[in-house]
């Protein structure tokens, strides 16, 4: 269930003096995909932060959303230790109940084929609502990475993998935002991207 890769040392190349994303970038991002949220009429009350590392995402809810009810996992006894997540892997567990945004960055990217799948079955079962997901991709290992400071000791899929997997359960809005089949959002026509 651990994985002894994502040790100290880990955490202190991607994640130490010049990590992969500042708290300001990460900040950014959720603030975005928070006011997305509300746009299209839903409410988060929970969030669930898989594969949380550094738990940048909870920190910024329990920061700046107090009322919201945050879990961050990850499968890393040192960053569980570190930084307070509960020690799961999302390729073997869901939660009992759903969340109304999961927010899965940089995680699926390390499992085997058939993990990642069962991992994006579990993601949708935990997803009442809004899920952002981001993997790195093969196009994106070649094309739009930083290659000196990003870990490329990874299962490089296709972006369509994930496409194809993620569409059963979710309509894809972009800029890595799922929303929930039956998850009470409806979008309009132009805000769904096409496949």
């Amino acid at each position: 269930m651990t994985n002894s890769r994502f040790d100290a040392n880990y955490f202190a190349r991607y994640y130490g003096e010049q990590p992969v994303r500042t708290m300001n970038e990460v900040g950014h991002l959720a603030t975005a995909v928070h006011e997305m949220v509300a746009w299209w009429g839903g409410s988060i009350r929970s969030v669930l932060e898989v594969g949380a590392g550094p738990g940048d995402w909870s920190a910024w809810y329990r920061t700046m959303h107090p009322d919201v009810r945050v879990t961050s996992t990850d499968v890393s006894e040192h960053a569980c230790e570190q930084f307070g997540h509960e020690l799961r892997d999302i390729a073997e567990w869901a939660p009992s109940q759903p969340y109304d945004l999961v927010i899965c960055m940089d995680v699926l990217q390390y499992l085997d084929d058939r993990a990642a799948a069962r991992a994006l079955r579990n993601l949708t079962m935990a997803t009442r609502t809004v899920m952002y997901f981001d993997a790195l991709t093969a196009f994106d290992a070649k094309h739009t990475v930083d290659r000196s400071t990003t870990d490329l000791n990874a299962h490089l899929r296709s972006g369509n993998w994930y496409h194809e997997r993620l569409a059963r359960g979710f309509m894809h809005a972009g800029a890595g935002l799922w929303v929930r089949k039956g998850g009470g959002i409806v979008l309009h026509e132009l805000e769904r991207t096409r496949r």
